[in-house]
């Protein structure tokens, strides 16, 4: 078994997770901000998704093969396949709670990569942190 593999295995089920409820709420919001919101989620959506096949190969770089079921999936995310989408408020903040979650893994995976010496995993790991940062702030702004 290797840790990192593991934490990374988490991280990529996380993110699949949340890019999913992203794509629901995209599809779903409503409100008078509606042009807004869905454009956000869209992008915020695509942003995050991109990332989805990157982190699954360095799972492979690893020599570990990646997971790829919804149930495995399901079984390994701390991400809550609750969508409450009562509102377009309550999904943001839905979101902005699910982003620190992700953004706690990635600390998390970054931490283990560095300490492994996983240099090329733990510059993507930043650059993720980074992008998830930004995504923390403009959730946050979103609902204030």
């Amino acid at each position: 078994m290797n840790p990192l593999a593991e934490i990374l295995k988490k991280l990529l089920a996380d993110v699949i997770a949340f890019s999913m409820k992203v794509q629901k709420y995209h599809w779903n919001v409503e409100g008078p901000n509606f042009p807004q919101y869905h454009e956000f989620l869209g992008n915020l959506y695509e942003e995050v998704h991109a990332s989805v096949d990157f982190i699954a190969e360095l799972i492979r770089t690893l020599d570990v093969k990646s997971p790829g079921g919804l149930k495995e999936f399901l079984e390994m995310s701390s991400i809550d396949e609750n969508t409450n989408d009562s509102d377009a408020l309550t999904m943001f903040k839905n979101l902005l709670n699910e982003n620190d979650k992700l953004i706690a893994i990635l600390y998390i995976s970054y931490k283990a990569s560095d300490e492994t010496g996983e240099i090329g995993i733990a510059n993507f790991l930043q650059d993720r942190i980074q992008a998830h940062e930004k995504h923390r702030w403009m959730l946050r702004a979103i609902t204030k």
